[in-house]
């Protein structure tokens, strides 16, 4: 069964000769699986990023880097809401949280329009990536104002 199922490993193979029938421990076919020098191809890994990561740079002064992050939480009776943070990273100035029960990217880019009329537009905008920070709207809001 082994040579005809090469991809099975000896978990499998003790499934398929339980299903014939076959009442056989599993240890047992695991010692017999070495004994043949039986292995199951293994899996890749996990993909990992190529090339050297720069460190991002320090900003010297306040709207070079805004970083954008969600917060979840759930009240007493269930109900969940998020909210969004925008900090300075240059002064560690929390320049708006943004509470509701979904935030789109829509919403984020019209908040993040709110806050550039008071303080101007950032260089750049640090976040992971959300499906809310890499919508269109948001790609969209990053072309037309030139942030990075």
């Amino acid at each position: 069964m082994a040579s005809q199922r090469r991809r099975f490993g000896y978990r499998r193979l003790h499934l398929l000769l339980k299903r014939e029938g076959a009442e056989i421990n599993w240890k047992t076919l695991y010692r017999l699986y070495r004994e043949e020098r039986l292995t199951a191809r293994k899996r890749g890994g996990r993909k990992r990023a190529l090339g050297t990561r720069a460190p991002m740079a320090i900003p010297q002064d306040p709207n070079q880097r805004w970083s954008l992050d969600f917060v979840c939480d759930a009240l007493v009776d269930g109900c969940r809401f998020r909210i969004l943070c925008v900090i300075d990273d240059f002064s560690r100035e929390c320049l708006a949280t943004v509470v509701d029960n979904s935030i789109a990217g829509e919403r984020v880019a019209r908040e993040l329009d709110a806050i550039a009329e008071r303080r101007g537009y950032p260089l750049m905008v640090a976040s992971d990536n959300g499906t809310e920070l890499t919508s269109n709207a948001m790609l969209e809001w990053q072309q037309e104002n030139g942030v990075e």
